[in-house]
């Protein structure tokens, strides 16, 4: 591969997901499911509802014995039972009589329907009793304010399938159903590597010419809030030798390795030159700014992703490239973030014909159209306009200047990620 080559952002972003497999099956318990994609169907052990029951606090009946009920001409019915939820039904209703029942109490047999006891001279009184008898004021359909066994799912039958992201609900269902253990897909192991002579730990003060390591700490967060389990591992000098030991170290340990730094083509820059001896290299430049040399390959099955060290620069690639490879390597369906057109609020200059990822922050105008404001410098040095942005803007290749309200594309950074690849 020539080093002068350069891909557009898509074409580098389907080279690195075409790598992006989906991680093995592992087995967890239920309760720490939240948020993962399952990786194989589940099936519930028993009906659900296990049993015919009602839907609602009333009195379960016949539907053909109210057939003309109303508030002038309502239908009387000897009570036979009280059922509570819990509690087996003794009788069975016969054509004439009612059984009070409870949200959630089985079904007694012969009764088909219940009526809500607002529809009943019982509302809000202690008529209706078992003993007494119970005026029905309103007609009612078969099988009305019924939940009948297996009307959800049927023992044996798929609760959740393949594929779907488990959410709150789906933790309900599994403990319906039985479930305790699921399997769902493995997080990416990804392990996080600093390059730079100049870097020293966040603990540390830095002396002459020094600087604090944060693209280690801010990837990780990254990976992790994209679902990955991370590994940072200590910073490395700017050696080639440094840089073949830490990607011996890491390819034998993780998923994915992403690295920031040491990705142009300065003699003090040994990613690309380590990568080369160990594995292969797939692109080492993408036309886009902030971040035009991103390197990526892979050694063995390990996938690697070299960042450049301007920390908006590393942040921005992050986002763009890895957090979509490691969602889809979680097994997630959506991988892109919402976009939205909006105008922007200060016209901008562009100094390359590449294209820009501005941090900005987008908002609805009184008019309810979305403005997209450019508040803090966009220095590829700085993290201050990423901290306080909503979303990427968007400005695209080939224009000098974009001028004041043109609509642009702006990635919605505070939005979970649907509807596919952009």
């Amino acid at each position: 591969m020539a080093d002068e080559q350069q891909l557009s952002y898509e074409e580098a972003l389907e080279k690195v997901l075409s790598f992006g497999e989906r991680m093995p099956a592992e087995e967890i318990d239920f309760m720490d499911s939240l948020g993962r994609v399952l990786a194989e169907d589940v099936l519930s052990d028993i009906d659900v509802a296990p049993f015919d029951n009602s839907a609602m606090d009333g009195f379960a009946v016949i539907a053909s014995d109210l057939e003309g009920a109303s508030e002038e001409n309502p239908v009387t019915l000897d009570v036979i039972e009280l059922i509570a939820a819990g509690d087996a039904p003794v009788q069975a209703v016969k054509s004439g009589q009612a059984a009070r029942i409870m949200t959630g109490a089985a079904m007694p047999e012969g009764a088909d329907s219940v009526v809500k006891l607002e529809f009943t001279n019982a509302y809000k009184t202690d008529l209706g009793q078992a003993g007494q008898t119970v005026q029905i004021m309103a007609p009612v359909e078969k099988g009305a304010n019924v939940r009948y066994a297996g009307e959800e799912v049927k023992a044996g039958g798929v609760v959740v399938p393949a594929g779907e992201e488990i959410g709150v609900a789906t933790i309900g269902l599994f403990a319906a159903t039985g479930n305790t253990k699921v399997k769902v897909y493995r997080r990416p192991v990804v392990g996080i590597v600093a390059t730079g002579s100049e870097l020293v730990d966040v603990d540390e003060k830095p002396g002459p010419g020094q600087i604090r390591n944060s693209n280690s700490y801010a990837n990780a967060a990254q990976a992790m809030s994209a679902g990955a389990d991370v590994i940072i591992y200590p910073v490395v000098e700017d050696t080639y030798e440094a840089t073949l030991e830490v990607f011996k170290e890491a390819s034998e340990e993780c998923d994915l390795i992403v690295t920031s730094g040491g990705v142009s083509v300065g003699d003090f820059d040994f990613v690309r030159p380590a990568l080369e001896t160990l594995g292969e290299v797939e692109f080492a430049k993408v036309n886009m700014r902030p971040g035009n040399p991103q390197t990526m390959g892979h050694i063995g099955k390990a996938i690697l992703f070299g960042l450049p060290g301007n920390p908006s620069s590393c942040y921005v690639g992050f986002e763009a490239f890895l957090r979509p490879l490691i969602r889809k390597m979680l097994g997630y369906k959506d991988l892109a973030r919402p976009i939205v057109k909006a105008k922007l609020a200060v016209g901008q200059s562009k100094r390359q014909p590449r294209r820009y990822f501005l941090r900005g922050n987008v908002v609805k105008d009184e008019q309810g159209e979305y403005v997209a404001n450019l508040d803090y410098s966009q220095s590829s040095a700085l993290l201050t306009a990423a901290h306080y942005a909503n979303a990427f803007i968007i400005l695209p290749e080939g224009v000098g200047y974009v001028e004041k309200d043109t609509l642009v594309d702006c990635w919605l950074l505070d939005v979970e990620e649907s509807g596919g690849i952009f």
